[in-house]
C-alpha cells in the first residue's frame, strides 16, 4: 500500500510533459518562416536576376560562352569609366565621411541641445534620400551656368562654372557630398553613441586633453566604424546614375552611363558588354562587402 507522499511524488500518466528540445525546435522552426518573405523576396529580385546577368556578361550575340566582353572591360575606355567612377566614389565618400562624422560628434557632444540632435538627424533622414533628377536640378539652379550664386557672385569678378564644373569629378563629387554626409551621420551617430562615458572620464583624470582622448582613445576604438560607414558610402556613389546623367547628359564617363548607353543605342546596342559591365561593378561590391564586414567585427568587439 503506497503513501499520500508516494502518489503525490509520481508523475501523472495522462499528461505527458513536452521537451525543452521539441519546445526550441518548434519556436525555431516559426522563426525560420518568418524569415522566408524576405528570402523569397532577396531571391526573386536580387539573387535570381544577379546570377542571370553574371551568366549573360560570359554570352556571345549567339549564346555561345565567350570571355571576350569581360575581357573588353578592363581596356580602353571601358578600363577609363571604372577608375572615373571609383574616383568619384572615393572623393564623394571622402568628403560626406569627414564632414559627417564632424557633424555627428557636434550633435552628440556633452552638452549639446537634445533639439539639435533630433533635427539634424531628421534632416539627414531626408537629405540622405535627396538625389537624382531633384538633386542635379537643385544644384543646377543653384551654382550652374544661370545659377543664383553663379550670377551674384560674378559681380564680384568669381566665376564658379570654370572653377567647379558640375560635369566633372569634382563638380559630381561636390553634387554628391549632399547626400553622402546625411548618411554618413545615421551610419555613425550609434558607432559614437557606443563610445562609454567612463573612457573619457577616465582619460581626464589621467590629464589627457581632448586632442589626446580622440586621438589615442576614441579614434581607435572608431575607426572601424568609419571605414566601414565610409565603404557603403564609396558603394552608394559608385553605383549611382540619375544624378551624373541629369548633370553631363551621355558625355559622362561613368560606368553607370555605359551601361545605360550601351543598353538605349546612344553609341550602339550590345547588351552582352553592358552586361559585363554589370558583372564588373558586382565584382567590386563583393570586395567592398567583404571589407565591411571585417570593419564591422572589428567595430562590434568594442561597441557591445
Amino acid at each position: 500500500m503506497t503513501t499520500a507522499v508516494e502518489e503525490l511524488s509520481e508523475p501523472a500518466a495522462s499528461v505527458p510533459a513536452r521537451t525543452p528540445k521539441t519546445r526550441r525546435s518548434w519556436k525555431g522552426g516559426l522563426r525560420w518562416l518568418g524569415v522566408l518573405p524576405f528570402a523569397a523576396y532577396v531571391s526573386i529580385f536580387l539573387l535570381i536576376p544577379t546570377g542571370e546577368l553574371i551568366v549573360d556578361a560570359f554570352k556571345g550575340t549567339h549564346n555561345q560562352f565567350t570571355t571576350a566582353n569581360v575581357a573588353a572591360i578592363v581596356h580602353g575606355q571601358y578600363l577609363q569609366s571604372f577608375i572615373s567612377s571609383i574616383e568619384l566614389a572615393a572623393l564623394s565618400s571622402l568628403f560626406g565621411g569627414v564632414l559627417g562624422f564632424f557633424l555627428t560628434t557636434a550633435i552628440v557632444a556633452r552638452g549639446a541641445p537634445s533639439w539639435l540632435r533630433s533635427t539634424m538627424v531628421t534632416f539627414s533622414g531626408m537629405a540622405a534620400n535627396f538625389a537624382g533628377i531633384p538633386l542635379a536640378f537643385a544644384f543646377t539652379s543653384t551654382i550652374g551656368v544661370g545659377g543664383v550664386i553663379t550670377v551674384l557672385v560674378q559681380h564680384f569678378g568669381i566665376n564658379l562654372t570654370s572653377a567647379v564644373p558640375l560635369s566633372g569629378t569634382l563638380g559630381l563629387a561636390v553634387v554628391y557630398t549632399y547626400f553622402q554626409f546625411p548618411l554618413m551621420v545615421l551610419l555613425i551617430v550609434p558607432a559614437v553613441d557606443g563610445l562609454k562615458r567612463e573612457w573619457r572620464e577616465a582619460a581626464e583624470n589621467l590629464g589627457a586633453s581632448a586632442f589626446q582622448y580622440w586621438r589615442r582613445v576614441a579614434m581607435p576604438v572608431l575607426l572601424p566604424s568609419l571605414l566601414g560607414a565610409m565603404v557603403l558610402l564609396f558603394g552608394g556613389a559608385f553605383s549611382a546614375y540619375a544624378t551624373a546623367e541629369a548633370l553631363s547628359g551621355s558625355t559622362g564617363n561613368l560606368v553607370t552611363e555605359y551601361i545605360a548607353n550601351l543598353l538605349n543605342g546612344n553609341i550602339f546596342v550590345n547588351a552582352q558588354l553592358s552586361y559585363a559591365l554589370a558583372f564588373g561593378m558586382i565584382v567590386v561590391i563583393a570586395v567592398l562587402m567583404i571589407f565591411y564586414s571585417a570593419m564591422q567585427r572589428r567595430a562590434n568587439r568594442w561597441l557591445r
